[in-house]
């Protein structure tokens, strides 16, 4: 992430415009949408990151854009405010960012899941459950494979990780081994 910073600053900026989980949702949706258009459109990316394009021209361009999409004024002010502050960049890390920092502005824990293959959804549900209740409170997931862990799961929350893996287990195995 370049700017963890600023992302957080914008991203509070952006939490604050949503009332309610569906509001944020739909924005953040929306948020998304236009983040995809600019990223097929290699000549729309090529503009609105452009130095040597005027912010001014890059507002109007944007906004010509964002009409024709007919997203939110939110929306709308939101990425011209990026736009004319010229921190077009962070819209990446934003998107990366912002469930995150909902969930936590609301109490909610984070929790990133890996496994060798996906869960199904009564493992997934039985997961939450059981997290729920060590957590005393909800709780998010953010699913992931990773082959190297050959077996079990490994959970992720902030700078703690839960590891319940064969590789995991394999790893202690081997330090006691090497003590002796």
């Amino acid at each position: 992430m370049k700017n963890q910073v600023l992302v957080k600053r914008y991203g509070l900026g952006f939490l604050g415009a949503a009332a309610t989980q569906e509001e944020y949702a739909s924005l953040f949706q929306e948020l998304e949408d236009f983040h995809g258009l600019v990223k097929r459109e290699k000549g729309l990316h090529k503009a609105l990151t452009s130095p040597f394009l005027p912010a001014s021209k890059k507002q109007k361009l944007a906004q010509e854009v964002l009409e024709h999409m007919q997203v939110e004024p939110k929306i709308s002010r939101f990425l011209l405010l990026l736009i004319e502050n010229d921190r077009f960049e962070l819209l990446p890390d934003l998107i990366a960012t912002l469930p995150e920092l909902w969930n936590k502005e609301h109490g909610v824990v984070t929790f990133e899941v890996s496994s060798v293959i996906p869960l199904s959804e009564g493992q997934k549900r039985t997961l939450q459950t059981k997290l729920e209740v060590m957590e005393k409170g909800p709780v998010a997931l953010k699913y992931r494979q990773n082959p190297s862990l050959i077996g079990g799961l490994s959970l992720r929350k902030g700078n703690i990780v839960y590891d319940i893996s064969l590789k995991g287990d394999l790893g202690k195995l081997k330090e006691k081994i090497i003590e002796g």
